[in-house]
């Protein structure tokens, strides 16, 4: 094995992406099972949870790149979701329905991976950057902790 770097996710941020994880499904299933309100309600502490994981990555570049292009993704789901429920899959702007426009955030999301998997990741000493980030911030969480 070349590389025994070993990458670390604070505690705290793992538990937060685990909730995240429940509340997407419980969306998506609402969604699937066409259980209309209690998906839409879903939305709210789904891309709260997503929105507050982005914040808390903020300080890790590579964290912070895929978090953003998670919290488009689930924009565009939800914006998709809305269409199918309330019939607004045709006809809305023109020729195109909610569904077709979901596809401005999923391009956002892949824009900004691709920013990062064409440019950034070939970038010399970006491997070390990444890891000087995360251990600052690991640093930075024992130290509030230890208040």
């Amino acid at each position: 094995m070349k590389n025994s770097t070993i990458y670390y996710i604070p505690y705290k941020f793992r538990k937060i992406e685990n909730l995240h994880i429940l509340l997407w499904l419980m969306k998506d299933i609402c969604w699937a099972l066409n259980f209309k309100y209690p998906a839409l309600i879903m939305i709210i502490p789904t891309l709260m949870v997503a929105v507050i994981i982005t914040y808390q990555t903020r300080k890790i570049i590579s964290e912070l790149i895929h978090n953003l292009a998670i919290d488009f993704w689930i924009t565009a789901n939800c914006t998709w979701m809305v269409g199918e429920f309330f019939h607004l899959e045709e006809n809305l702007i023109g020729p195109y329905g909610l569904r077709q426009l979901s596809i401005i955030p999923f391009s956002i999301g892949l824009l900004i991976l691709a920013y990062y998997y064409l440019y950034l990741i070939h970038k010399k000493d970006f491997q070390e950057t990444v890891k000087q980030q995360t251990e600052f911030l690991l640093e930075e969480i024992k130290v509030t902790e230890n208040k």
